[in-house]
């Protein structure tokens, strides 16, 4: 029950990530505020950071784990840290993106966990 809950949550909030960052575009291109491109890439990276996180988590935490599984899904995590340094260095230093509409487009994962959770009708309340 709590592995498909955390899928169904996972699934839930990349779907309304990827709503949130198709709206931004769309009111970027049209009012010309923010660089339309620059936001599609901080979305796609925290996207696909969000995905491979939860994958190494996952790989990591679950309790059927073999003591493999456990190493594989560690070494996932640190290559995922790595490549993604790498890339946000890449994306700075070497091309010449937004860097407010980059953050932007980073910023749409954390609201749409919010909108996640608030629509997932699940209490976390202690009573």
């Amino acid at each position: 029950m709590i592995g498909s809950y955390r899928t169904s949550f996972l699934m839930r909030v990349e779907l309304w990530h990827t709503l949130l960052i198709l709206m931004l575009v769309v009111l970027a291109q049209a009012t010309r505020v923010l660089e339309p491109t620059a936001l599609l890439l901080g979305g796609i990276f925290m996207g696909l950071n969000f995905v491979l996180l939860s994958a190494g988590i996952r790989w990591v935490l679950s309790p059927t784990a073999t003591k493999g599984r456990q190493r594989a899904g560690a070494i996932l995590l640190v290559l995922k840290l790595l490549l993604f340094l790498g890339l946000i260095s890449a994306v700075f230093f070497r091309m010449a993106v937004d860097g407010v509409s980059f953050v932007v487009g980073v910023s749409s994962l954390l609201i749409a966990s919010v909108i996640g959770t608030l629509t997932s009708g699940v209490s976390f309340s202690s009573t």
